[in-house]
């Protein structure tokens, strides 16, 4: 598996989660940030291979790699038992698109979020598009995989966790008015179909975004889960004294 551009091979270099297995830069290229990832790589004892950038070409899925690619395994993933110490987490349901998914945990990770729990799928084939679109954010963050949400989510409330789902309903409160200084695994679901009836009957808390005007539309999981991370990091950061 290959991930391609310095933003994802500096990422897996850095990340816990991954091991790099090779190192393959354009034998041209010269800048600080190429200087810095082959300096890590050796550091870390990765081999590191200068080929001709036609060469890169013709390896990589498509033309913005940069002259920079990574010969990666599969992706580590964790469990419940990783997180009980962690306070802000996310399950994400329905979303097909790896772009999305990229941009969704690159929000999350940004505003705090350690872990991404997802129903079990192998993103493997995706992790290119998926280390792009997320910045290489999703090297850096937690992912549990999960063949049964419902034992997930009570193992989370188990674990002290209180389950918020987004959802427009009439258990829904305004996301202003609950108390986010907690640990928190919040639940987003696709726009098409929303979160299942087991992630909602789950649910400690519902809340919803409030809008300016009177649209009845939901916003896409990128737009929702950006506002609710950055919500709870608000809220976290007006509880923390200066």
């Amino acid at each position: 598996m290959l991930l391609e551009g310095n933003i994802s091979v500096k990422a897996a270099l850095l990340s816990p989660y991954r091991n790099v297995k090779k190192i393959i830069v354009d034998k041209k290229k010269k800048s600080k940030d190429s200087g810095y990832i082959i300096f890590k790589a050796k550091e870390q004892g990765v081999p590191v291979e200068s080929i001709t950038r036609e060469k890169i070409d013709e390896m990589a899925s498509g033309k913005t790699h940069g002259g920079m690619l990574a010969e990666v395994e599969d992706r580590i993933y964790q469990n419940v038992d990783d997180i009980k110490n962690d306070d802000f987490v996310a399950f994400v349901e329905g979303i097909e698109d790896p772009f999305n998914f990229g941009y969704i945990i690159r929000s999350l990770y940004a505003a705090g979020c350690s872990c991404i729990i997802t129903n079990e799928r192998n993103w493997s084939n995706a992790a290119t598009t998926v280390t792009k679109a997320s910045a290489g954010a999703s090297e850096y963050i937690k992912h549990i995989t999960t063949s049964n949400v419902a034992d997930t989510l009570e193992e989370l409330q188990t674990a002290g966790f209180e389950v918020v789902a987004a959802a427009r309903d009439d258990h829904a409160i305004e996301m202003y008015d609950y108390d986010f200084n907690k640990k928190v695994c919040i639940c987003i679901g696709g726009e098409k179909r929303g979160l299942t009836k087991d992630v909602l009957e789950l649910s400690n808390q519902h809340v919803y975004i409030p809008y300016n005007t009177d649209f009845k539309n939901a916003l896409n999981a990128v737009a929702a889960s950006t506002i609710l991370s950055f919500e709870i990091l608000r809220q976290r950061r007006a509880n923390t004294p200066n």
